[in-house]
């Protein structure tokens, strides 16, 4: 799975500079509404230390590391689900992501306007969330009346689709999210499979002044507290900050930070969190010393699907998988003492893919 985030939020919370941060792509920034008309969308190499270790073993003619992509969307406004602004064509746009980003400001700027008076993040997040549930409400109610249509003529097969469809449409009008809605395989297949905008999960970035890193202050303090509450991850970062040192080389951007209190940098805590959301692990493969790269997979992957993501001909074709995990390498320093001490594990059909596994898959063609 290649994961694909969406980062919306209201207009001029910091939205493009962070996209700015995150890709170098340089998508438009203003201090006025509307700034991206098009969604923007840009590829991200995960920063991974065992990547470059195992690299410094092989000595690979490439190094490939995975990727998360980022799509950025037009700030949504009050009505944006009913046209409003630039309405429902941005909506549409995050229906595909696994996770989606809610960019909250939590920075006070009298050049930057807001859309309205008073600077309140909870007050955005119940916009922003009440505007996805209007969209979603939409989406359940046009489902319905298809399966009304198509009940006529198998009844028992459509009923309990039109039963979930119902407690679904009633909690939406109560102001309610669809995620955790499902109670059990068959409803959670049915919910994935409608792709509504509030069933996703989700992650808060509190963007902040650069003053108040790295804890984010009281405004940050209460985004943090509304994740929390909701059992979702929220991360603390200064935009304009990740955007302007994006520019700079990478030991004094890392000192600057360090300055700051910041362990690593706010683009890359996006990531981690939006890997730790979805429960996402990479494994790592060395073709031939050719290449090793890094693959996201998500965590109860078996060995056979894992092949799938090298090639569709691995996972058909599987007979086992050579496994070593990163820290056992790490530890004898080679692979030719892996195979010299027998810490080579073969593994089956069943075995689940770990964090950190180094895989060479045996199969036929």
């Amino acid at each position: 799975m290649g994961l694909q985030i969406g980062i919306v939020g209201l207009p001029n919370v910091g939205k493009s500079t962070l996209f700015n941060a995150l890709t170098r792509a340089g998508a438009a920034v203003a201090s006025y509404p509307f700034t991206t008309i098009e969604p923007n969308v840009g590829v991200v190499a995960v920063e991974d230390q065992r990547l470059q270790d195992i690299a410094a073993l092989v000595k690979p003619e490439r190094v490939v590391p995975t990727t998360v992509e980022f799509v950025d969307i037009a700030g949504l406004v009050k009505g944006a689900s009913h046209g409003e602004g630039l309405g429902n064509q941005f909506l549409g746009h995050i229906r595909n992501v696994h996770a989606i980003a809610m960019v909250v400001r939590c920075f006070k700027d009298p050049e930057v306007a807001h859309v309205t008076a008073e600077l309140n993040p909870l007050a955005d997040i119940e916009v922003v969330d009440l505007e996805l549930i209007l969209a979603d409400l939409a989406t359940v109610e046009r489902r319905l009346d298809k399966l009304r249509s198509e009940a006529k003529a198998h009844p028992r097969e459509v009923a309990p689709k039109v039963e979930f469809l119902e407690e679904l449409r009633q909690r939406l009008e109560q102001g309610q999210r669809a995620w955790g809605a499902a109670d059990s395989e068959k409803t959670a297949a049915f919910l994935d499979e409608l792709n509504l905008l509030t069933a996703k999960p989700r992650l808060f970035v509190a963007n902040v002044d650069e003053d108040d890193l790295p804890a984010g202050g009281e405004l940050a303090a209460a985004v943090v507290e509304r994740a929390q509450a909701e059992g979702a991850r929220a991360v603390v970062l200064c935009a304009q900050l990740e955007a302007e040192l994006a520019d700079w080389p990478p030991d004094e951007a890392t000192a600057y930070r360090s300055e700051l209190g910041l362990t690593m940098s706010g683009v890359q805590a996006l990531v981690h969190e939006g890997y730790r959301l979805l429960d996402l692990i990479t494994f790592f493969t060395t073709t031939g010393g050719h290449e090793v790269r890094a693959w996201t997979v998500r965590r109860g992957t078996t060995a056979p699907q894992a092949a799938g993501k090298v090639h569709t001909d691995m996972e058909r074709g599987f007979i086992r998988a050579e496994v070593v995990s990163y820290e056992t390498l790490m530890s004898v320093g080679s692979f030719a003492a892996v195979r010299d001490r027998g810490l080579l594990r073969l593994e089956g059909r069943d075995y689940q893919v770990q964090d950190g596994d180094i895989i060479h898959f045996r199969f036929h063609v």
